[in-house]
C-alpha cells in the first residue's frame, strides 16, 4: 500500500568545480511489500534556477506525480506553474500543430502571468480582467481561455482542487467569435488572375484549394494513393505542418471529398509532370522530395501576387473562405456546405440540421468546379 503521508522531498545545492552548481532533489519511492527506496535527480543548474525558490517551483510537477495517490493535504500549496509543468509532461496533445499552439500559450502568456499563484488564488474576474488587457485578437484570447480551462480540468481530475465548478467557466471573452477584419473573398475574375500568375505546382495546388476548400495542411499532405479515379473522389486523411506529417485537424476532417471531372483532368495532367517520390506525394518539393512548407509558398508567391494584383496580401486560407462563399452562391443547403467544408460543428457554418445526400454534395461541388475551370478551358 502507498504511504499515507504527503511527500515534499528535499532540495539541496551540489557544488561543481568546473561547471555551474546543480540543484538536487531527493525523495522516496514506494517499492514492493511496502518498502521505500531513496531516489535523487538533478533539477537544473544555478544558471537555470538562480534561487532555491525558483528550483522548488521546477520540482512541483515531479511532486504532483509522486503524490498522485496520497491524501490531498497539500491542497492550497500547489501553484499554477506546477500544474502547467505536469500538464506539459503528461497531457499535451500528440498532434504537432495543436501541441505547438498549447505550448506557446502556456509558456508565453499563461505561466508568466499566473505561474506563481496557488491554484485557489486564481479567480474568474481576475482572469477576465487580464484577458481584456491583452493586446491581441478576441479569438486568440479565447484560445488562451480554453487552455486555462483545460488546465483546471486536469487539476480537478488530479484532485488538486476541491471546487466543483471549473473557475474558468465563468470567464467571458468579449467578441471571441468576431474577427478584427473580414476575411478576403475573391471574385471569379480575381481568382483567375491569381491562377494565371502562378507556376506549377503552385497553380494546381491553388486550384485544388479553391475547388475543394481543403486546408493547405491537407493539400501538402496529399498522396496519389488518396485519389480514387474510378469513384471520382479524394480521401483527406492526413496533414503536414512545418514539414511534419500528422493527423487531420478533427475526426470530421477525415473524409472523402467529391472530385469533379474537370478537376480530375487537372490532377491527371499534373501527374504526368509530378516528380516521383518514395512517399508518393502529390506535391513534393524538388529539393527534398518531401511536402512543401506552405508558409514559404505563401510568403514567396501568394502574398506578392495578391499585392501586385491590388488584392492585398493573399493567404492560403483565402481560398477556403472563398470556397464557402461560392458554395452559398450555388444555393447549396447549409448541411451540404458543412459536410463539404468538413466542419466539426454546423455552428461553424450555420445551425441547420439534416443529412446531405452524396449526389447533393457532388452537384454543389460540381458547380464550384465549373466556375473555377470552365473559363480556363474556353480560353485554352
Amino acid at each position: 500500500m502507498p504511504r499515507a503521508r504527503y511527500q515534499f522531498g528535499s532540495l539541496s545545492l551540489k557544488k561543481r568545480a568546473k561547471s555551474a552548481d546543480v540543484w538536487e532533489f531527493r525523495y522516496y519511492e514506494d517499492a514492493a511489500e511496502g518498502a521505500r527506496v531513496r531516489k535523487a535527480c538533478f533539477i537544473g543548474t544555478t544558471d537555470q534556477y538562480k534561487t532555491e525558490s525558483q528550483a522548488r517551483r521546477a520540482v512541483e510537477a515531479h511532486l504532483l506525480k509522486l503524490n498522485a495517490e496520497k491524501p490531498q493535504n497539500h491542497l492550497g500549496t500547489v501553484t499554477f506553474g506546477g500544474l502547467c509543468d505536469r500538464y506539459i509532461a503528461e497531457e499535451l496533445p500528440e498532434r504537432y500543430s495543436t501541441r505547438k499552439s498549447y505550448l506557446s500559450n502556456i509558456k508565453q502568456h499563461i505561466k508568466p502571468r499566473w505561474g506563481e499563484y496557488v491554484l485557489a488564488q486564481i479567480r474568474p474576474m481576475a482572469v477576465e480582467g487580464w484577458l481584456k488587457e491583452l493586446s491581441m485578437a478576441p479569438k486568440s484570447k479565447a484560445h488562451i481561455r480554453s487552455v486555462m480551462h483545460l488546465l483546471f480540468e486536469c487539476a480537478a481530475r488530479w484532485e488538486l482542487i476541491n471546487e466543483r465548478r471549473n473557475p474558468i467557466e465563468m470567464v467571458r471573452v468579449k467578441d471571441s467569435t468576431k474577427r478584427r477584419k473580414r476575411p478576403m473573398i475573391l471574385t471569379i475574375e480575381s481568382f483567375h488572375a491569381v491562377v494565371a500568375s502562378l507556376k506549377e505546382p503552385y497553380r494546381t495546388m491553388v486550384l485544388v484549394a479553391q475547388c475543394l476548400g481543403l486546408r493547405v495542411s491537407e493539400i501538402t499532405a496529399l498522396k496519389w494513393d488518396d485519389l480514387e479515379v474510378d469513384e471520382r473522389q479524394l480521401l483527406v486523411q492526413r496533414s503536414v505542418v512545418n514539414g511534419r506529417v500528422d493527423d487531420v485537424k478533427t475526426e470530421y476532417s477525415r473524409d472523402h471529398v467529391p472530385i469533379h471531372g474537370a478537376l480530375l483532368e487537372v490532377l491527371l495532367a499534373w501527374a504526368k509532370d509530378c516528380p516521383p517520390t518514395k512517399g508518393g506525394w502529390m506535391f513534393p518539393s524538388p529539393l527534398t522530395n518531401r511536402p512543401y512548407y506552405s508558409t514559404e509558398i505563401q510568403r514567396r508567391h501568394l502574398k506578392p501576387i495578391g499585392i501586385k494584383l491590388g488584392l492585398g496580401p493573399l493567404g492560403w486560407h483565402t481560398f477556403r473562405h472563398t470556397y464557402r462563399s461560392w458554395l452559398d452562391e450555388t444555393g447549396a443547403p447549409m448541411k451540404v456546405q458543412q459536410e463539404l467544408m468538413r466542419h466539426a460543428s454546423i455552428q461553424t457554418t450555420m445551425n441547420v440540421y439534416g443529412q446531405a445526400m452524396p449526389e447533393s454534395k457532388r452537384e454543389a461541388n460540381g458547380k464550384v468546379v465549373t466556375m473555377v475551370l470552365k473559363p480556363m478551358k474556353a480560353s485554352a
